[in-house]
């Protein structure tokens, strides 16, 4: 039965209670703009508060509402394959209890987060071509704050056909500046290594199956003592792909490595499982074919990434008719498996490993043709054991300094064999 609007008038009916929690929130909202250790947005203003949300309808139509604590600027896009609504943000601090959106109506999964600095971003993914019929910004019914409403409905194949084609937007998030250098100095003669902290922002990873603490949260906390520990060793520049909570595409983690020269790319993972009884580390390296169904099936989870963020797909870059860049590609490979031997040798007897430690499998953030790269799953945050770890300050150090060690034997190694 389709909705009407009375109906839903009725559901988002401003009352005693809402009108508590609103002032509330603003209150928060006002504390934000007074103490500046809580953050300022990319122009030096605080970031919009997103306070509450509702959501209701079915098959047909469905509302969404936000509320702000000022009036939101926005752009909505499309995206299909799958099907995804994108709402551009600026900066926001999404202060939202996470069954306000619990997906229902025509989405069936709805995420919202950061976007690099500057922007945030809401992906409502749907189930089927749909449209945004209506959006307003409106005052609250109080005069505190404002509320984006958005109204969509299923739509057949050609129209959404249509809104694709006659959109202007190629994927590009406003106002996302940043203020890591393009070209950064680095330390002459150094030995360079790219940490890379899986996940970010609007794409918060896996999520901890006893303290619901999200993996974006764990890689960059243990890539900031992985950076610190890799930078005590003479003649290494170790640095972060993201020193923040910030949405990062694969490609600009593959790019960002290679625009520093890095002689070795370490992206940082902590995934879940179905199977909850499964732990330890596990070091991937890249390969057209996977080593096992685990290791094919992390891959195609962790290639997802982009999409999650709702990027629109892009097409594969054409390969280079080049012997050169193939050979470069294969003694790449080589490095990479060094790297990973290197690691695994260096837990063994110290941290638990899964069985067969070294996989391989096509992780699109370890494509870089003349970067060894390694992707380190440092253990399963659906396994109770190995989340409780990955949360000790204690663990973290140990395990960053077996890396360390590894790095520092395989770069003698490679040194030795003039790599």
């Amino acid at each position: 039965m389709r909705l009407t609007a009375t109906v839903l008038r009725s559901l988002f009916a401003t009352g005693p209670l809402h009108r508590a929690i609103h002032s509330f929130a603003v209150l928060i909202a006002t504390l934000a703009f007074m103490l500046p250790s809580m953050g300022l947005g990319a122009d030096g203003a605080p970031p919009l508060l997103a306070f509450g949300a509702r959501i209701a309808g079915d098959d047909a139509r469905t509302r969404l509402v936000i509320s702000f604590d000022r009036e939101p600027d926005y752009s909505i896009h499309y995206v299909a394959n799958p099907v995804r609504v994108i709402v551009d943000l600026p900066e926001t601090s999404f202060g939202l209890k996470p069954e306000s959106l619990e997906p229902r109506g025509l989405f069936h999964e709805i995420r919202y987060g950061g976007m690099g600095a500057g922007a945030s971003r809401l992906v409502l993914s749907a189930k089927g071509p749909t449209e945004i019929t209506h959006v307003e910004v409106m005052p609250e019914e109080d005069g505190k704050g404002f509320r984006l409403v958005l109204d969509a409905e299923r739509i057949d194949g050609a129209r959404f056909e249509k809104l694709l084609r006659e959109q202007k937007w190629t994927g590009t998030v406003r106002a996302t500046k940043s203020d890591r250098p393009v070209a950064p100095a680095n330390t002459a003669g150094a030995f360079i290594i790219a940490v890379d902290p899986g996940h970010g922002g609007i794409d918060t990873g896996a999520i901890g199956s006893v303290t619901r603490i999200e993996e974006k949260h764990v890689t960059l906390d243990f890539a900031r003592d992985l950076v610190e520990m890799l930078n005590r060793e003479t003649g290494v520049d170790a640095f972060l792909t993201r020193e923040r909570d910030e949405f990062l595409s694969l490609p600009q983690r593959v790019q960002i490595a290679r625009q520093r020269n890095a002689n070795l790319f370490i992206s940082v993972h902590a995934d879940t499982l179905k199977q909850k009884d499964i732990r330890g580390a596990t070091v991937y390296t890249i390969s057209d074919k996977a080593s096992d169904h685990l290791a094919a099936e992390l891959a195609e989870r962790e290639n997802l990434s982009d999409e999650i963020a709702g990027m629109p797909p892009e097409s594969e870059q054409p390969e280079v008719a080049d012997i050169l860049i193939d050979l470069t590609r294969r003694e790449t490979q080589t490095f990479s498996i060094n790297l990973a031997r290197s690691v695994v040798s260096s837990f063994e007897g110290q941290i638990n490993l899964i069985n067969n430690p070294h996989r391989y499998a096509g992780f699109r953030v370890l494509q870089a043709p003349d970067v060894p790269s390694v992707l380190l799953e440092l253990g399963f945050l659906s396994n109770k054991e190995d989340e409780k770890l990955l949360l000790d300050p204690e663990w973290r150090k140990k395990v960053s300094g077996l890396i360390a060690v590894a790095v520092q034997r395989y770069r003698q190694t490679a040194v030795a064999n003039g790599g």
